[in-house]
């Protein structure tokens, strides 16, 4: 999933300037359009089910969306994993392992094999543990990971959480106190320029009008049209002081227009400098990105972490948060026009922004790994 890999290429760019060699093992397809040519890259098998599963709709929601996730995905995907992780670790011989949260083999591998290992967590959600209030949950969870680890090995510990380091591509004003016994470095979003061979039509941007970008990430042809369509004609409703740019990979909302630009893809990180309000699906990467430039958002929550996401923008005041299967033109327009009209959400967006500019970014997770690799 891109939005685990974003917030570590500016985490590995900084460790590079700093002197030090980075390698990665994933999924190449995947990777190496991200990473480049340059990068080490060891290729990971995925599960058959990867692709068909991170395109399924919103129809599974609450806890059991998060059970599903993983017993389709996650657990499929660590043994889909080790076997490549355990090569690059025996090929490259790292200090540290850096692991993405929600891809266990990392955690598998580096325990095995005694590596010091650091947790790479680019969603709130497994920080704040959704399972802690649901004991039978949380113990089908620790079984599966007891099963992992009688097949790989690995380490004592909670796998999503090394006892060392926990970098959290966050701040804790936003996600709210956590008590957890694991240190988490709080480092902001790790943002770095991505590659994009992204034709967009920059003159066409009217700089009278509102800029209003609309993106709901990668879901199912049939859960995001009528979203989108919706979002549209708010938009439209709008249209003497509002221009939209829409996200439609699939082209399900229709041509484009000088009111409504619609793009299969844009230079997201680019694009957000020139825009006055965000509306999306509540992912963390996009919702972190907006904010890291003090925009308001219209948050529309769809399943997995992003309710939680949600609940977060809307508790530090920095958004409108509607309902995704329910939410027509008139609710969508309702809530832009308070993100956009009242200065109180734009003001909370700046204070997150101060905070996440504080907390460093990159740099700083690149500072936390360094020190742990001298510890190590």
């Amino acid at each position: 999933m891109t939005g685990h890999v974003n917030p570590t290429i500016g985490v590995a760019a900084r460790l590079v300037e700093r002197g030090h060699t980075v390698a990665w093992a994933g999924y190449e397809p995947l990777l190496r359009p991200a990473l480049g040519p340059d990068a080490v890259v060891f290729d990971c098998a995925v599960p058959p089910a990867a692709e068909r599963w991170t395109e399924r709709g919103p129809e599974v929601r609450s806890m059991r969306s998060i059970k599903v996730m993983w017993e389709e995905f996650l657990e499929p995907l660590a043994h889909a994993m080790v076997p490549g992780v355990r090569a690059a670790v025996e090929e490259f011989a790292p200090d540290v392992v850096v692991a993405d949260q929600q891809a266990l083999a990392g955690a598998l591998v580096a325990g095995a094999a005694g590596l010091p290992w650091a947790t790479s967590a680019t969603t709130p959600a497994e920080l704040i543990d959704m399972e802690a209030g649901l004991p039978k949950v949380l113990d089908w969870l620790q079984g599966l990971f007891a099963g992992l680890r009688k097949a790989y090995g690995g380490p004592s510990a909670d796998l999503r959480y090394s006892p060392d380091l926990v970098l959290a591509y966050t701040t804790e004003d936003l996600v709210g106190p956590i008590p957890r016994r694991e240190p988490i470095a709080y480092v902001g979003p790790s943002l770095h320029p991505r590659p994009s061979a992204v034709d967009f039509p920059w003159d066409r941007l009217d700089p009278h009008r509102s800029l209003v970008l609309i993106s709901l990430g990668t879901i199912s042809v049939g859960a995001g049209s009528r979203f989108l369509k919706e979002a549209v004609e708010a938009v439209r409703a709008r249209s003497s002081r509002v221009q939209a740019v829409v996200v439609d990979p699939t082209g399900e909302v229709g041509a484009s227009d000088d009111d409504v630009l619609v793009l299969p893809a844009v230079p997201q990180l680019e694009l957000l400098g020139s825009v006055d309000a965000v509306i999306c699906h509540a992912g963390h990467n996009t919702v972190c990105e907006a904010l890291n430039q003090g925009l308001p958002l219209v948050v529309a929550p769809i399943r997995d972490d992003q309710p939680i996401v949600a609940a977060q923008v809307e508790g530090v005041g920095a958004g409108v948060q509607v309902r995704f299967g329910l939410a027509e033109a008139r609710h969508i327009g309702a809530a832009l026009d308070a993100v956009l009209d009242d200065p109180a959400y734009r003001t909370a967006a700046g204070r997150v922004r101060a905070a996440f500019h504080d907390a460093g970014g990159a740099a700083t997770a690149a500072a936390h790994l360094e020190s742990y690799a001298a510890r190590g």
